[in-house]
């Protein structure tokens, strides 16, 4: 399943050189939804997300922003709702270091109404890399565990993955203007990613004797976890 990162921000825009170009703070909390988690929104697994970025005002109701966030990601079996996966007993954390480029548009002119609904959609690039805890060994990086199979020869189509990927941006919100200078609003937003591996869990569980001695005890350890 292709991960998705669902971000709810709370935005404060402040004017700066010019009318025409914001300075924006952003706050919130993230989730993620993939093969770890399969609930779209859930409080259960949110995270804190800050950002910071600029706006360029091309009309009253096209603009063009800039933003980078940071946005901490996680998911645990044992909150899943389907039991076959509580099973497996996964779990994964991970900080989203995130660029993106976005194309917004206002529905109303927000200096004659002072709020407008908008919409926006754009390219990012985000860098990722996904992690585990166990009483055993501590925290553990996972790719390079490989604990799929990824890099081994009796699995040539598994290749291990690149923690810096692309992602499309989509999503909207409403904001409020008290006064020329200074915006507020309320952002909600999806992150559509080209990578199953977010997660570090995309296919089917490989030989545990050809992972063993490949890879070491942990990397089996780490792969299925439910003899915890």
């Amino acid at each position: 399943m292709r991960p998705l990162i669902l971000i709810v921000l709370f935005c404060l825009g402040l004017s700066s050189y010019s009318q025409s170009i914001r300075v924006n703070v952003m706050a919130g909390f993230s989730n993620y939804y993939g093969d770890l988690q399969k609930r779209k929104i859930t409080l259960q697994q949110a995270n804190a997300v800050y950002g910071i970025g600029g706006t360029l005002e091309v009309t009253s109701k096209l603009l063009l922003r800039g933003d980078y966030s940071f946005a901490k990601i996680g998911a645990d079996d044992k909150f899943n709702p389907i039991s076959g996966f509580r099973s497996r007993n996964l779990n994964f954390k991970s900080l989203i270091k995130e660029g993106t480029l976005l194309a917004e548009y206002n529905f109303l002119n927000i200096y004659e109404n002072k709020f407008t609904p908008y919409v926006f959609a754009g390219i990012g690039v985000f860098k990722f890399s996904p992690y585990t805890v166990d009483s055993a060994y501590g925290k553990q990086y996972l790719i390079g565990l490989g604990t799929e199979g990824q890099g081994l020869p009796q699995y040539p189509d598994r290749k291990f993955y690149k923690t810096i990927q692309l992602n499309i941006p989509v999503g909207g919100g409403f904001k409020y203007a008290i006064s020329d200078d200074i915006q507020i609003g309320l952002e909600y937003g999806l992150r559509v990613t080209a990578t199953d591996y977010l997660d570090d869990v995309s296919t089917t569980y490989v030989d545990q004797n050809v992972l063993l001695n490949a890879r070491g005890p942990v990397a089996v350890s780490l792969a299925f976890r439910g003899d915890e």
